[in-house]
């Protein structure tokens, strides 16, 4: 059982590592973080705004940590917020053109990057690890919600 354990957090750790290696790569072109990359992907797809609370649940990332990159990426002109009046607070973040095209090519990247990492995956074996893993953050989720049972 510790194997397992051993072998699915370090596997985890790796891809963890990785993706932000890749983020950091693409992002330090345009002066961001790579943080920055997983919230334009997320603003893309939602053009009409979203929140920075929506954003950071949606990324499961620290809404301290959220804001901050979200007023770096509106000080470079990569965003916008669209004010309820005159209150800007609460108010949801849209991308400017510039940052559709920043994460338009987020996006291209991102897609090139999980391609290659799925190479020698067959299309029924992808299905089923996207299931499964689906799955095993749900699990993990409601452990961390909920705690690990008592052992005895």
């Amino acid at each position: 059982m510790v194997e397992r354990y051993e072998l699915f957090s370090t596997a985890i750790s790796v891809i963890s590592t990785c993706i932000q290696k890749i983020e950091t790569e693409q992002m330090t072109k345009y002066g961001l973080k790579g943080s920055c990359a997983q919230y334009l992907a997320v603003m893309l797809r939602n053009e009409e705004g979203i929140t920075i609370s929506k954003l950071s649940e949606v990324c499961m990332k620290d809404k301290a940590a959220v804001s901050r990159s979200v007023a770096e990426l509106e000080e470079k002109g990569f965003v916008r917020r669209l004010a309820v009046g005159t209150n800007l607070y609460r108010a949801a973040i849209v991308l400017t053109e510039m940052g559709k095209q920043v994460a338009e090519y987020v996006e291209k990247q991102a897609s090139a990057a999980v391609e290659l990492a799925g190479n020698g995956i067959a299309d029924e074996e992808r299905k089923v690890f996207y299931s499964v893993l689906d799955l095993i953050a749900s699990n993990l989720l409601s452990i961390c919600k909920k705690g690990l049972p008592k052992s005895e």
